[in-house]
């Protein structure tokens, strides 16, 4: 069996750094807000290349906390628009919807499955405060034209780096090229916890105060409260392990290039569509989608065949019940990748033999 994604294995190779980590804070006997915490802010906040760092509950709360704070710092108000890449995880959609705020859909490129900047503008309106990228599958999804945009109309620009750590454009690393970042360390991510964990990077240092006070119950002093917060705070133990993992991210990320390149020059299936990777050096790949008009067909015979795969993803945000108000909506290109999508075996440890045997099997589908 080739498995799509062997947590243990991944945690394995770092396992004598995390259990010496882990133990250091259980005999330190503090278990929130600690040294690890202030440790893996401050560490990764120079990985990423911003001057702030604030650990949360999870990627969800990461970016509900940037909105919120906004909404609190009179930057955005409810009803406001938020532009955002129809296709992406529902989280993306949910940390608006949560705070008031409209989304606005804006279709992806059928070639990089990144919002297309040429859609954009169309979509402002004098209700728009904000472009919120997403680094869907470890590519980025910045562009100089989304830049101008922002500029043009004074719009914030927030990226969802759920999928990205460690992306690039340029020099700069995904996650401190806008005015705010949202990161989620769920275990599956490049750089993942031992269970729910996530950060907000930024270089503005009243947004980093109003969103540590408002994930510590709107607190910032004990017992006197600014904001009616909620209680989002990342705990020691995981940013512990975080700290370990973030030592060997770019090791980790050199090991799924390899994979990601074999690949893309190994699969030469007619009918089964890699994807267009814009900068090699640049793309991460926590995910590596293909695409194939019988998708499902192609994930039944790959199981036969003792391969896994998974769906990133099968229902799109419109189409959700939570959403009904959009069921309605047509957005084609969303919509095609949605239906066409296939998710391959992705990691750091998997051997040359399964990635091998993997592709020998697409291969020879028909």
């Amino acid at each position: 069996m080739v498995k799509f994604l062997e947590l243990k294995k991944i945690t394995d190779k770092y396992s004598s750094e995390i259990h010496e980590a882990v133990a250091k804070v259980i005999d330190s006997g503090w278990y929130l807000q600690g040294e690890a915490v202030a440790s893996f802010e401050t560490n990764y906040s120079r990985y990423i290349g911003t001057d702030y760092c604030i650990g949360v509950g999870n990627g969800l709360d990461a970016l509900i906390w940037i909105f919120r704070a906004y909404i609190e710092l009179g930057v955005m108000k409810k009803e406001d628009e938020i532009i955002v890449p129809a296709n992406t995880f529902i989280a993306t959609i949910l940390a608006i919807t949560e705070n008031g705020l409209v989304p606005v859909l804006v279709e992806p490129s059928i070639t990089t499955y990144q919002i297309d900047e040429n859609r954009i503008e169309a979509a402002i309106t004098e209700k728009t405060r904000a472009i919120m990228v997403v680094h869907l599958y470890g590519q980025c999804a910045y562009t100089e034209g989304i830049r101008v945009l922002c500029d043009k109309y004074q719009l914030k620009l927030i990226e969802d780096n759920a999928q990205a750590h460690g992306c690039k454009f340029g020099n700069k690393r995904t996650g401190s090229l806008g005015d705010a970042a949202g990161h989620s360390f769920y275990p599956g991510k490049n750089l993942g916890a031992l269970g729910d964990a996530g950060a907000v990077t930024t270089n503005d240092q009243k947004l980093a105060e109003t969103i540590r006070s408002l994930a510590n119950y709107g607190s910032s002093q004990k017992y006197v409260f600014q904001f009616t917060g909620r209680n989002s705070r990342l705990d020691e133990i995981q940013a512990a392990v975080l700290d370990v993992k973030l030592k060997h991210l770019e090791d980790d990320i050199r090991l799924r290039k390899e994979v990601a390149r074999y690949y893309v020059e190994q699969i030469v299936n007619p009918l089964i569509t890699t994807p267009c990777v814009v900068d090699w050096d640049a793309h991460v790949f926590h995910i590596f989608p293909v695409r194939c008009s019988r998708r499902n067909e192609l994930q039944a015979y790959l199981e036969e065949n003792g391969i896994q795969t998974t769906i990133h993803y099968p229902i799109p945000p419109h189409k959700q019940k939570c959403y009904k108000e959009w069921n309605n909506l047509s957005l084609p290109i969303t919509e095609q990748i949605h239906r066409e999508e296939l998710s391959l075996p992705m990691s750091p440890c998997l051997s040359k033999e399964e990635v091998s045997y993997t592709v020998e099997k697409l291969n020879q589908f028909s």
